[in-house]
């Protein structure tokens, strides 16, 4: 069987959520993780379009057309959702009631700088509530293919317009998990197979390593 980047990602991220977090999923590869939520944990997600306790997406079996997240993709519900304006969905984010939040990036850099809005001379459609998350969020993750065809997405210093400086938490990448600590970045897994090498070719960043390494499991 291929090997699932995205899925692989995802399922490493959905590690950090603790019972009884309050979580919000950008667009794209971090709506993957409720399917890998730990078993029995409580975890809180929330849509800014309006929508606490999300469930994971729908499949064709069990798709209503009126559920939804930020994204427009399909949703399912957990027992006790409800919904509400995009104004109080915000004031959740505003007022420094979630606790995770999980984005994609165009870029990283080693002070923590996220760009995942812009691409510059591309047509956008606007950056949503990353601003907005990145500022208020307890804990940013940002969860990404650690290269875009070979090109590293991981900087010195991000190139792209900025979402946020100086927000990110931790970066969860199909080769490692970096924190982002006072001295740069800092790997503390690599996935099985690979070695820091391998990981240092694909950063352009300078890189850190925690004296005992973790392997990332591919299992």
């Amino acid at each position: 069987m291929a090997f699932d980047r995205k899925m692989f990602i995802a399922k490493r991220v959905a590690k950090e959520m603790r019972d009884g977090d309050v979580v919000n999923l950008g667009i794209g590869l971090p709506q993957l993780v409720p399917r890998f939520l730990p078993e029995g944990a409580t975890v809180v997600l929330q849509g800014e379009n309006g929508i606490v306790k999300l469930g994971p997406p729908s499949t064709p079996e069990n798709l209503d057309p009126d559920y939804f997240d930020a994204g427009v993709t399909f949703v399912t519900l957990k027992p006790g959702a409800s919904f509400y304006d995009s104004a109080d969905a915000f004031a959740l984010v505003r007022g420094g009631h979630i606790d995770v939040t999980v984005l994609g990036a165009l870029q990283v850099d080693e002070a923590g700088n996220l760009a995942n809005w812009m691409v510059p001379d591309k047509l956008i459609a606007g950056y949503g509530g990353a601003m907005d998350l990145v500022t208020c969020c307890k804990k940013v993750i940002v969860a990404m293919e650690h290269s875009n065809n070979g090109t590293p997405k991981i900087f010195k210093k991000c190139a792209f317009p900025l979402t946020g400086a100086n927000c990110v938490d931790l970066i969860v990448t199909d080769m490692a998990v970096i924190e982002v600590v006072e001295k740069g970045l800092l790997v503390t897994e690599i996935r099985e197979g690979l070695t820091k090498e391998d990981v240092i070719k694909a950063t352009d960043a300078n890189l850190h390593f925690a004296d005992k390494l973790k392997i990332m499991k591919m299992d």
